[in-house]
C-alpha cells in the first residue's frame, strides 16, 4: 500500500476508534437503544468503506502483478486468497 493510502486507511480507522469510544459512553449512560444502535450502524458502514479501500489497493497492486507474473502458484495463491475473503464477508451469522 503507497504511503497515501496508508494515511487514508489509517485516518478512517483513528476516526472510526473515536465513533466507538462515543458509543461506549452511550451504552454506559443508557442511551436510548435505537441511538446506540444507529451509531454502530454507521461504524459498520464506515469498516464497510475501509474494506472497500484496502481490497481495492489490493487488487490494483498485488493481485496485477501476481496475474502478470510467471509464478503460477502465486496467481492460484492470490485469487484463493480473493474468494475465502468474499466468502467471509457472505457467511450470515459469523
Amino acid at each position: 500500500m503507497d504511503s497515501e493510502q496508508r494515511e487514508k486507511v489509517v485516518r478512517r480507522l483513528k476516526s472510526i476508534e473515536g465513533h466507538i469510544r462515543g458509543i461506549e459512553r452511550m451504552v454506559e449512560e443508557d442511551t436510548y437503544c435505537i441511538d446506540v444502535l444507529k451509531q454502530t450502524h454507521a461504524v459498520q458502514k464506515a469498516m464497510d468503506r475501509v474494506n472497500s479501500m484496502i481490497m481495492q489497493n489490493h487488487l490494483q497492486h498485488c493481485v496485477i502483478t501476481a496475474i502478470q507474473g510467471d509464478d503460477a502458484a502465486q496467481r492460484q495463491k492470490v485469487i484463493g486468497e480473493i474468494v475465502e475473503v468474499f466468502d467471509m464477508s457472505n457467511k450470515v451469522g459469523s
